[in-house]
């Protein structure tokens, strides 16, 4: 396995994690970033490079972000969101990964980058069920926000520092692997 295999695995992995918090944004990001250059995509996903993408992944962003500021349609949206998750991770992840056998590359793509994005959103819409229960909605766009932001911060770190993408990935996944923990309800023997 070479170091530019690694660094795409990181970069898929990074933005499969990015697509728990929003779906469209990594997409959008990866698209703009084979647009202008910065990033080469697989020969049979380069159509997300064109500029016809990265207009439909654009608006489709900006709705998606505008979106989860409206109560209730966040929630909505959630519903949505969770099953596209899991297919936009596993397709940021194969779109990204070079030069491994096709069977790595989708095993790769379903387990490392679909099964991340499902578990960061299904952590995401659970914790906006909660936003809504405790507070009638009121906090829901104090989440969005957090959410955005972060989905931002992780796939701008996906295409310039794969590394720090997935060191942030670990991280995130750990904060939901705690909050899970306090969460649930303890055993009775």
């Amino acid at each position: 396995m070479t170091s530019e295999s690694i660094i795409s695995i990181f970069l898929g992995i990074g933005l499969a994690a990015s697509v728990g918090f929003r779906v469209f944004l990594p997409l959008f990001a990866l698209s703009l970033a084979s647009y202008t250059g910065v990033w080469e995509l697989n020969e049979s996903w380069q159509w997300i490079g064109s500029f016809a993408a990265v207009v439909a992944l654009g608006v489709a962003t900006l709705v998606e972000i505008f979106g989860y500021f409206i109560p209730l349609v966040d929630n909505l949206l959630d519903s949505f969101a969770v099953p596209l998750a899991a297919i936009a991770g596993t397709a940021v992840m194969v779109s990204t990964v070079a030069d491994l056998d096709p069977v790595v590359t989708w095993s790769l793509a379903i387990i490392a980058g679909g099964g991340t994005a499902t578990a960061i959103k299904g952590a995401g819409a659970t914790g906006r069920l909660a936003s809504t229960a405790t507070t009638g909605g009121l906090a829901n766009p104090i989440v969005s926000t957090v959410e955005t932001g972060t989905a931002v911060v992780v796939a701008t770190a996906s295409i310039f520092a794969p590394v720090l993408a997935v060191i942030l990935v670990i991280i995130i996944l750990v904060f939901i692997f705690r909050i899970y923990r306090k969460l649930r309800p303890k055993r009775t023997d």
